[in-house]
């Protein structure tokens, strides 16, 4: 393994350690209600707090990186910085859904270079390092092909009430789901980005979209994604960076056709706020 392989994959190594530790938090404390209101719509529980603290205090220790995160913010530096979203799909998890996860990436020189996924209700961890291959549950996967993707053409529309709401209101949005599932894709909205681009990743979807503005949504699915040989682009079709809104990620096919659509829907939207 050359210098950067090894050096990756200490770097995992110590993110799924964190993880390890974080996996208790989430279990113990599933179905915990809403400890800090933040936009309208939008908690967090005291496990979402509880495991960012554990996952800031574990990542930092062990590599000096600093760490961004959802519920405690920090500097996001694009040259290295651990990005922490301690629980995606904090409603589900509140309500006992187990479409939630825990989300850890590195961003080293403005791209996601380690990532893991970790869904504990579903007993699925999903992890990669750059340049290497797509694991579940530790077991490296072959890259995706038509041979081990899911028969059924499934989309994950991860969530409606994306942050995002002046690019992606709410009509395009549904708009989006109307017109996917006219092209022969089944649109899937389960609340939560992480487990929507695991997903695509695993092939268990054809494709996945994300409307967020936000990285620690995003970054994790956008590794592991690459890392299985999807397609992967931000919303509007164009090379995903650190400052993208959404993510396209899946088959080549799939993506195609759910970037045309999604182009169509803001195309038509556009018009007809002019002709208001």
């Amino acid at each position: 393994m050359g210098g950067r392989g090894a050096e990756l994959a200490r770097y995992a190594a110590v993110a799924e350690a964190a993880v390890d530790e974080a996996r208790g938090i989430f279990v113990s404390h599933l179905g915990a209600a809403p400890a800090l209101a933040k936009d309208k719509g939008d908690f967090a529980t005291q496990a979402d707090l509880q495991i960012e603290a554990l996952l800031r205090e574990r990542l930092a220790a062990s590599t000096g990186i600093d760490v961004y995160g959802e519920e405690h913010g920090g500097r996001l530096n694009p040259d290295a910085c651990w990005v922490v979203d301690p629980i995606d799909g904090t409603s589900n998890y509140s309500s006992g859904n187990p479409n939630c996860a825990i989300l850890v990436s590195l961003i080293l020189g403005g791209q996601p270079a380690v990532a893991v996924t970790d869904i504990p209700l579903l007993g699925m961890r999903i992890a990669a390092e750059a340049g290497g291959p797509l694991r579940l549950n530790g077991e490296a996967l072959p890259p995706l092909s038509e041979a081990n993707r899911s028969a059924a053409a499934q989309v994950g529309v991860g969530s409606v009430g994306s942050d995002d709401r002046q690019q992606f209101p709410a009509p395009v949005r549904l708009a989006l789901i109307g017109q996917l599932a006219e092209t022969g894709l089944r649109p899937r909205i389960s609340g939560s980005v992480g487990v929507d681009l695991a997903f695509a990743a695993l092939g268990i979807y054809r494709a996945s979209v994300s409307f967020s503005p936000h990285v620690w949504d995003n970054a994790a699915g956008v590794l592991l994604a690459r890392s299985a040989g999807a397609e992967v682009t931000d919303a509007a079709g164009k090379h995903w960076e650190l400052g993208s809104v959404g993510v396209i990620a899946g088959a080549q096919a799939a993506h195609r056709s759910v970037a045309d659509t999604m182009n169509r829907v803001q195309r038509d939207s556009t018009q007809g706020a002019r002709w208001q």
